[in-house]
C-alpha cells in the first residue's frame, strides 16, 4: 500500500508516514475492488461504510422514477466517499456511487471511524471538513440546477472552479461529454454554447482547459 500517498488523502491528511502505518495496523478495515459501471454504493441502502478511494474514480449519480439521471460529482484517488450520509440521522447513502473504471477502495465502518475520530484531533477535522464541504457543494449544485439556459450554467461551473483554483485557467472533468453529463445538459449544445463564448473573446478552449479572457462578461451571463 502506498502509505505516502494516503498521507495526502482527504482522510489522513497531515499525518505523518509513520502515523498512518500506526493507525493502520491497529484499525480494521478492507479494500475492495469494482470494475467500471459496478455500484459501490447502492441509492437508499444503509450507510454503514466510508470508502477511501485508492485508485480509479467513482461518480454519484441519483436517478429519478421517469427515466431522468443527475450527475452529482465525480471523485478519485485520496478522496472519500459517504462520510455525510454514515453521520446522518437517516443513515443511508442519497445515490448511486458508480466506478467509472476500475477502482480500489479501503471500506471502514462506522464504529472503525468513529475510533479514529476520538483518537486523532486530525482525523476529526478531516471528517468535518469533508462533510461541511460535501454541503457546499451540494448547495453549489443546486445554484447550477436552477439556471435553465447552457450558456448560464457553463458560465456559473467556470466561474465557481475559477474561484476555487484561484486560476482564470479551468480544466473540464475529463471530457466534454462527462463535463455535459455532469450539468445534466447535451453535449452538442454545451460544444454550440462554448463555440459562441469563443467568438465573443469570453473564453478560449483548448481541451481540456477553458481559460476565461473576460470574466465580466462571463458574469454578466449570469443574468
Amino acid at each position: 500500500m502506498d502509505y505516502h500517498a494516503l498521507t495526502q488523502s482527504t482522510l489522513f491528511q497531515g499525518l505523518s508516514e509513520e502515523q498512518m502505518k500506526e493507525i493502520l495496523s491497529s484499525t480494521h478495515y478492507t479494500i475492495k475492488n469494482y470494475e467500471k459501471r459496478e455500484t459501490v454504493f447502492h441509492l437508499m441502502a444503509p450507510a454503514t461504510h466510508i470508502g477511501l478511494i485508492l485508485s480509479g474514480q467513482v461518480e454519484a449519480q441519483k436517478s429519478f422514477p421517469n427515466g431522468s439521471q443527475i450527475n452529482i460529482s465525480v471523485k478519485g484517488k485520496g478522496e472519500m466517499i459517504g462520510p455525510a450520509a454514515v453521520f446522518s440521522k437517516v443513515s443511508k447513502y442519497p445515490c448511486d456511487i458508480i466506478a467509472l473504471n476500475s477502482v480500489s477502495i479501503i471500506m471502514l465502518e462506522k464504529n472503525e471511524i468513529m475510533k479514529l475520530m476520538q483518537n486523532n484531533v486530525s482525523i476529526l477535522e478531516n471528517i468535518t471538513r469533508e462533510i461541511s464541504s460535501a454541503a457546499y457543494m451540494l448547495q453549489q449544485r443546486l445554484e447550477l440546477l436552477s439556471y435553465s439556459g447552457i450558456a448560464q450554467k457553463a458560465a456559473f461551473w467556470l466561474l465557481i472552479r475559477s474561484r476555487q483554483s484561484g486560476s482564470s485557467n479551468v480544466q473540464i472533468p475529463g471530457s466534454i461529454s462527462r463535463w455535459a453529463m455532469n450539468m445534466n445538459v447535451s453535449r452538442p449544445s454545451l460544444h454550440r454554447e462554448l463555440k459562441k463564448m469563443e467568438e465573443t473573446g469570453i473564453i478560449s478552449y483548448d481541451p481540456p482547459v477553458v481559460c476565461i479572457l473576460d470574466r465580466e462578461a462571463l458574469t454578466n451571463l449570469l443574468g
